[in-house]
């Protein structure tokens, strides 16, 4: 295959493709143009253009629905299970290493969140916070909304690494929902009204200490759950 500037007319059909994607400011979940507009935008043949898309669907840039059309997914860059977590056998060590994961890396999401949510967004934080609470006060299954409420204050960092470990965040209260049988719903609520409180009010500081004590008081109920385990199997 030819190289124009050290790249193949494959590459070039790739780099012009995510060029035109960023150029037009393209949305998760918008649609593409046809390959037949795509070609004649990018100046290259329709195989090429089938060959970049090819490339961007394993990365999970776009989708391709069978007539339907290309869209943006909704998750570039990001599949559901990036580390594999469905593979793994131990599911209590799992949830102990997802754990400290979290400890590591949410809290300072949390402050960023602080630092750069807008507006709007916090105002959307504050509407799964309460539907959040209202599921809990109910007694409820929550998880979902639990994990879409760490999701958004990810999004508020408006930093595109903290926003793909998303998959790690929510996939980790997934696991310790199923591996945890006992909520205790008081101290839950309290504790995200207190990260949400901290961020709506622009307290970095304060967002991260709370998003840490959130985590590690979980840790420490898991813990305390393993140790009720063996005793009762004595």
């Amino acid at each position: 295959m030819k190289r124009e500037q050290g790249l193949t007319l494959g590459e070039k059909a790739v780099d012009g493709l995510l060029q035109l994607i960023q150029e037009r400011d393209y949305r998760p979940g918008d649609k593409l143009p046809t390959e037949p507009e795509l070609a004649e935008i990018l100046g290259v043949s329709r195989n090429m253009v089938r060959e970049a898309l090819r490339v961007l669907v394993s990365r999970n840039i776009v989708v391709i629905r069978q007539g339907a059309g290309t869209f943006l997914s909704e998750k570039q860059g990001v599949v559901d299970d990036p580390f594999g977590f469905a593979m793994v056998k131990d599911k209590k060590k799992l949830t102990r290493d997802v754990l400290q994961v979290r400890s590591i890396i949410e809290p300072s999401i949390a402050a960023l969140a602080a630092e750069n949510g807008t507006a709007e967004e916090v105002s959307e934080l504050r509407e799964i916070l309460e539907q959040l609470e209202s599921k809990m006060m109910k007694r409820e299954e929550y998880s979902k909304l639990d994990a879409l409420f760490h999701k958004k204050i990810a999004e508020c960092t408006h930093n595109t690494m903290m926003v793909n470990l998303i998959p790690v965040i929510t996939e980790g209260i997934e696991i310790f929902s199923r591996e945890v049988s006992v909520t205790e719903y008081e101290d839950t609520i309290k504790a995200h009204r207190n990260i949400y409180e901290a961020i709506a009010g622009r307290k970095a500081l304060e967002a991260q200490q709370e998003m840490l004590y959130h985590i590690l008081y979980n840790h420490e109920r898991y813990q305390q759950e393993q140790k009720d385990e063996k005793s009762g199997e004595i």
